[in-house]
């Protein structure tokens, strides 16, 4: 799959400070809810979220296309 930061988003979800535990449950819920390559444009400003987003784009094998806290844009991988 290619991401890239030039096509549109599909869904834009503020998490505003939301904190680890929180953000994360959520965040699977939302990409769950999108199709293969569909992006999901996420706004979290909790001070964990410069680590705890790029781990778990690792772990769960989706796209980190684009990172610049509190902005983060992921594209879901294939199923």
């Amino acid at each position: 799959m290619i991401a890239d930061n030039k096509r549109p988003v599909e869904v834009h979800w503020n998490a505003g400070e939301l904190g680890c535990g929180g953000l994360i449950t959520e965040l699977c819920r939302k990409v769950q809810g999108l199709k293969e390559a569909e992006q999901l444009h996420l706004t979290a400003r909790g001070p964990g979220a410069p680590v705890d987003i790029p781990a778990w784009c690792r772990i769960t094998g989706h796209v980190l296309v684009l990172e610049n806290h509190p902005d983060y844009i992921i594209a879901k991988k294939g199923d």
